[in-house]
């Protein structure tokens, strides 16, 4: 069996196998250039962030640097790993009782006050017979 030990938030298509964590893109949003992942509207982060934000946690269960990160600028986290959320998305990081991140995400419309959840994600653990 082959251990997997890439730190990637994004998956490539074969060949590769894994994007490395790195530095944000300067100016580029490309999704191509370097396996970018950029969702620009509401259906596509819930269609595709809870698979990364999931390899996120996981990651940040085991990466004790990546979760003070994550847990202070969750967007800049996900933004140096490649992933770009739409500007009106904002995602909440908070601990339950049991020290397990639960993460909701936003969306707040540009000059409103009020924020409506996209959805939210959490760790849990679940025993079975």
């Amino acid at each position: 069996m082959k251990r997997n030990d890439s730190t990637a938030l994004v998956q490539v298509p074969a060949p590769s196998t894994a994007v490395a964590l790195r530095d944000a893109p300067k100016k580029s949003k490309s999704t191509s250039a370097h396996g970018d992942v950029v969702l620009s509207n509401r259906e596509e982060v819930r269609n595709q962030l809870p698979d990364i934000l999931g390899r996120a946690l996981a990651r940040a269960w085991l990466d004790d640097q990546f979760e003070r990160e994550f847990t202070v600028d969750p967007l800049k986290a996900l933004a140096d790993g490649g992933v770009h959320l739409p500007s009106t998305m904002f995602i909440e990081v908070s601990k339950t009782t049991a020290n397990r991140p639960k993460l909701v995400v936003y969306e707040r419309q540009h000059g409103s006050k009020f924020k409506s959840r996209v959805f939210y994600l959490q760790l849990v653990m679940q025993a079975g017979k």
